[in-house]
């Protein structure tokens, strides 16, 4: 989630110098900028006389959000010698911070999504391929974890949230007819976690990766640059290499399930974050599409489809 640089640096020194300190390699470091767009954590660009650097150092409301650090390391180290991600420098346990290679590149945009789905499709069956990630990441489960701390923690939970739990138990049903097997995902791929250097679309960004359903990153993907119908045939079509009506359906029951899930993320980190950011607003918005999709017309055509080869 970068380039766009922010803050003022002699405050961010004064902040994380101490921190950024006990890596080596950032002791002769020449400046530090923040970079936007980290909702759970912070990204800095470090330069030195030798290089440029990422430092992510994490917000205080992972555990809440189910971010396992350890694995984020983990993962982001298989991507990064798979040269699918950035490449993995140094991890601090416990102190927060994940240092990775800087890509220089452009970061996309929603409308860039649309204009590069073969090429999205061709990084996302490169990241497929890869070892198998840490731990199994499953929406459903985390969707019902969400569910258990906001309502135990008092959280706000959107109204009617709850009457959409039959249709949550239609789609978990239908996925069991033609399941295929767990693949590493990434599971987060925002328009701006692509990095396009000019040669090929970078990865980046795992705080939620691990083992998953193939269909659940393409729907996500296509969901979060809020493409098309047509769009997400495409995706599908360039990734399996021909078209298949069981996987669209399978992909945007998923973006759907993605939506209806993340809702409740942004609930959570509206009542802990301490990052300056609207998260009710924007989990609404997630909830808004996710209701009408759940009354939709479509959403009886794609349970039966997804059955369907």
């Amino acid at each position: 989630m970068y380039p766009e640089l922010m803050n003022d640096a002699s405050a961010l020194e004064s902040e994380f110098a101490q921190l950024f300190d006990k890596v080596e390699r950032l002791r002769s470091r020449t400046s530090i900028n923040e970079l936007s767009g980290g909702l759970t954590n912070r990204n800095f660009l470090i330069e030195t006389p030798d290089n440029k650097y990422v430092a992510r150092v994490s917000s205080n409301s992972s555990s809440l959000l189910s971010i396992d650090r350890g694995s984020e390391f983990i993962n982001s180290t298989i991507a990064g010698k798979g040269k699918v991600g950035a490449q993995v420098l140094d991890y601090l346990p416990g102190e927060g911070l994940l240092l990775i290679s800087y890509i220089q590149g452009k970061t996309f945009e929603a409308s860039d999504v649309g204009n590069n789905l073969h090429r999205i499709a061709t990084s996302l069956r490169n990241l497929h391929k890869l070892d198998a990630f840490d731990h199994e990441f499953n929406m459903f489960n985390t969707q019902e974890n969400y569910q258990k701390i906001v309502q135990g923690q008092g959280f706000q939970l959107p109204e009617g949230y709850l009457d959409f739990a039959p249709q949550v138990s239609e789609i978990k049903k239908a996925f069991t007819v033609l399941f295929e097997g767990l693949v590493p995902c990434n599971n987060d791929l925002l328009p701006g976690n692509f990095i396009d250097d000019g040669e090929k679309i970078w990865l980046i960004d795992y705080e939620y990766s691990g083992n998953n359903d193939a269909c659940f990153e393409i729907g996500n993907v296509w969901a979060e640059a809020f493409l098309s119908i047509e769009a997400l045939e495409d995706l599908v079509t360039a990734y399996y290499g021909h078209y298949r009506a069981d996987k669209i359906a399978r992909a945007w029951l998923w973006a759907l399930m993605a939506k209806y899930g993340w809702t409740l993320w942004a609930s959570i980190q509206s009542s802990v974050s301490d990052i300056d950011f609207d998260f009710w607003e924007w989990g609404m918005s997630k909830y808004d599409l996710a209701r009408s999709e759940f009354t939709s017309q479509y959403f009886k055509k794609a349970l039966v489809q997804v059955t369907e080869k």
